[in-house]
């Protein structure tokens, strides 16, 4: 009897564990609600990719600077300065439009602001039960952005080649300067 018990018992906590699912672990970058891409490109030559000049991005209508540099302490002013061929930028999830000045030699005598308001409809998409859900953008078809010219605009054309946003793995609109 003892024997007989102890092979149902054996079998009980084999059968236990095998029912068990994995655990659910959430890999660090899938679960980040994706930014928007934009790449710099050179408008005298549209293939070429160009960095721009002390570029300082701030939310339409606030102070509020997009951090470029993370690694950089919050007082310093060149935290919130790029001069990259490529940045990425957040979109309001709680939003269906997001409004940025792009302010072009910041700091500099030639400063020069323009300002684009991106438009879109969000997503919740469901990752696992560890990561749960992420927003996801697509960009509106028939008007995807509001270019705003400054007077002596520095921003010549604006072309969105992937109007939805679900990662950061490839560029979402070209900027051409």
């Amino acid at each position: 009897m003892r024997k007989f018990s102890s092979i149902v018992l054996v079998l009980l906590l084999a059968v236990s564990f095998w029912n068990c699912e994995k655990d659910d672990i959430c890999a660090e970058g899938d679960a980040n609600t994706p930014f928007i891409v934009i790449e710099f490109y050179d408008s005298a030559n549209p293939t070429v990719l160009k960095n721009v000049t002390n570029l300082k991005v701030l939310v339409n209508g606030t102070t509020t600077a997009v951090v470029f540099n993370k690694d950089l302490a919050s007082d310093n002013a060149e935290r919130y300065l790029s001069n990259a061929k490529k940045i990425t930028i957040p979109l309001n999830s709680n939003a269906t439009q997001s409004g940025f000045e792009f302010k072009f030699n910041f700091g500099d005598p030639s400063e020069n602001t323009d300002a684009i308001t991106f438009k879109y409809e969000s997503f919740d998409v469901y990752l696992s039960r560890a990561c749960g859900y992420k927003k996801v953008f697509e960009l509106d078809p028939t008007e995807p952005f509001v270019f705003v010219p400054s007077g002596t605009s520095w921003i010549q054309n604006i072309e969105v080649t992937q109007p939805n946003i679900t990662n950061e793995n490839e560029v979402h609109v070209k900027i051409y300067f």
